[in-house]
């Protein structure tokens, strides 16, 4: 079954942003639950690369991959250029990719700290499914 088709909520593209980030080796991901917070997406995808080389591999990997494997374009993607704080706006989820200190600063997990939380898969975890699978 193709990858486009297996994926069809907007927590599987949230699981699958995040799967591709922790392939980029982002850190300290958290999904944060919106959908009855705001009209404007489903979820919050956080995480942080160490530097801004690693931000923006990150960033692009999501878009990249969304792009090649779902067909999903990103509606706005913010930040790039500076890569301390990448907005990647899917409709559905918006993954934010932070530098260490910018994240704290800006403290998205504290301003939406009422918002639930959702597990995220572990990138080993993903693997022995998908082997299992086969």
């Amino acid at each position: 079954m193709p990858l486009e088709a297996a994926i069809s909520t907007p927590i599987e593209l949230a699981h699958r942003a995040a799967r591709i980030a922790q392939e980029k080796k982002a850190e300290d991901l958290v999904l944060l639950e919106l959908e009855k917070k705001v009209s404007y997406c489903d979820f919050f995808l956080l995480c942080s690369g160490r530097n801004r080389r690693q931000v923006r591999a990150i960033a692009e990997s999501i878009a990249t991959q969304f792009k090649k494997e779902l067909g999903v374009r990103a509606l706005s993607v913010e930040g790039m250029e500076t890569g301390r704080w990448v907005l990647l706006d899917f409709g559905d989820i918006v993954v934010h990719v932070f530098d260490e200190p910018l994240r704290g600063f800006y403290d998205l997990e504290g301003l939406w700290k009422d918002a639930p939380r959702r597990e995220i898969p572990s990138l080993e975890a993903q693997e022995t499914q998908a082997a299992t699978a086969v």
